[in-house]
């Protein structure tokens, strides 16, 4: 396993579209998973340890995050043929046993994890209503590891900040993950 620190945001960018197959059976796109304030788009995967050690707090996270009109799509782009636990039918497991209120997505091309360069599980990107991007960072400060009793939660505070005003916190922190897993060119 190879640990990678995503760069850091680079405010203004504009989110990219896509037109990915979702564990319900829908096809999901920007604007159907666009908030009434925001949108998290992060790039996930079901066997990554850091992805493991957040996925209850995420799942939360994303609820309370939703009440205030930030919505979120978790994609997973990862060679689901190397990695069979990756595979969309174990994504549907996932989702279902953890519960997902956000739709969880197959980017099996990889295109879209390429074009907004993502770089690990978990990878956050965080957009105001305008869809420019205003947070890309950890989801909290635990790592892969229990949760502090002084957690501090990035993710949501800085999401939360967008949903109040548009605009992201200066300061983020990378978040650290497990390498996408690419497919052989």
């Amino acid at each position: 396993m190879v640990s990678l620190n995503t760069p850091v945001c680079n405010f203004g960018w504009l989110a990219k579209d896509f037109n990915l197959l979702g564990v319900d059976g829908q096809q999901w796109n920007l604007s159907k998973a666009m908030g009434l304030n925001g949108l998290v788009v992060m790039f996930i995967c079901n066997h990554c340890p850091y992805v493991k050690a957040i996925l209850p707090r995420l799942v939360s996270d994303l609820a309370e995050l939703k009440k205030l009109g930030i919505n979120a799509v978790a994609i997973s782009s990862n060679d689901a043929v190397k990695y069979p636990e990756d595979s969309f039918a174990n994504m549907q497991k996932i989702s279902n046993n953890h519960l997902f209120s956000f739709p969880y997505l197959f980017d099996q091309t990889q295109e879209l994890a390429k074009s907004y360069n993502a770089i690990c599980t978990p990878d956050f990107f965080g957009f105001n209503q305008a869809l420019e991007l205003q947070y890309r960072g950890r989801f909290d400060s635990s790592g892969r590891g229990e949760a502090p009793l002084d957690n501090k939660r990035d993710l949501y505070h800085a999401m939360k900040l967008v949903a109040e005003t548009q605009k992201g916190p200066n300061e983020q922190f990378s978040s650290i993950g497990c390498s996408i897993k690419w497919k052989d060119s």
